[in-house]
């Protein structure tokens, strides 16, 4: 698991010198205008909504001594709250309006990785390719969700809730990285299919995913590059392990299959 999180993260290295060769920043307009829209939106909504949501939390408190102090701790934990929700949103909500724009991205660093111009994909429409990435992403939410929601009830045990801050930026990667792996993958399989093979190699998504979240960490110019980094290493990685299992060759049956 450990030698695939590296491999995920390492793919990062080749990826800006990718997009110069293979002039792929033009696809990356739109996507970056939603990027950014998105995630003032979000900032904005988390700004006001900290505070609330503290005072909301601060209520199980009933007693007057130390009312003071565990609404100031109720604050911080709620605006974790809002950040942690307000990012696995973002995520999805970019991922899914980005796909039929970041298809050609992949395909381009396939056909350039592979020396075939013209594969035998299962052939998308615009629309097919925003919703298969609107149904992946919305499938992603729910988990997502799910799992987040137990975690952040951690983060009021003391000690434990160190561990649950790790825990919960593992869950964010791993669904970010699944995201932009899928990608390549709705080329040549099916829904199902594609969730079980991001499956069998979550080490990848989860490496890719870590630094997906951690170029939301730089201001501005995170929000900027985060697509296109990660879409791109994301692409080169898929790519190297469909072609390590042999999955691309034009007469492999999973190519003919359809949605």
């Amino acid at each position: 698991m450990i030698k695939n999180v590296v491999q995920g993260i390492k793919a990062y290295s080749g990826a800006l010198a990718i997009i110069s060769k293979l002039k792929l920043w033009k696809y990356f307009a739109v996507p970056i205008i939603i990027s950014v829209i998105t995630a003032t939106l979000i900032g904005l909504s988390a700004y006001g909504l900290s505070d609330n949501m503290g005072r909301f939390i601060a209520k199980a408190w009933i007693w007057d001594w130390g009312k003071e102090t565990f609404t100031s701790i109720t604050t911080f934990i709620g605006a974790i709250i809002i950040i942690a929700i307000g990012l696995i949103l973002y995520k999805h909500i970019i991922m899914a309006l980005s796909a039929p724009f970041m298809s050609p991205v992949s395909e381009k660093i396939e056909a350039y990785l592979t020396g075939v111009e013209k594969h035998q994909h299962r052939n998308t429409s615009f629309q097919e390719q925003l919703w298969r990435g609107i149904r992946i992403n919305v499938r992603n939410l729910g988990k997502e969700l799910l799992i987040t929601m137990p975690i952040l009830l951690l983060k009021f045990i003391p000690v434990v809730n160190i561990f649950s801050t790790v825990l919960l930026f593992l869950v964010q990667a791993y669904y970010a990285g699944f995201g932009n792996m899928d990608y390549t993958l709705e080329r040549h399989f099916k829904y199902r299919e594609s969730i079980r093979f991001v499956r069998q190699h979550r080490g990848i998504a989860i490496g890719n995913g870590l630094v997906f979240m951690l170029f939301l960490l730089i201001p501005v110019i995170g929000v900027i590059l985060v697509l296109p980094m990660s879409v791109t290493a994301a692409s080169l990685k898929t790519v190297e392990l469909l072609k390590d299992k042999d999955l691309l060759r034009n007469d492999h049956p999973v190519l003919r299959t359809e949605v």
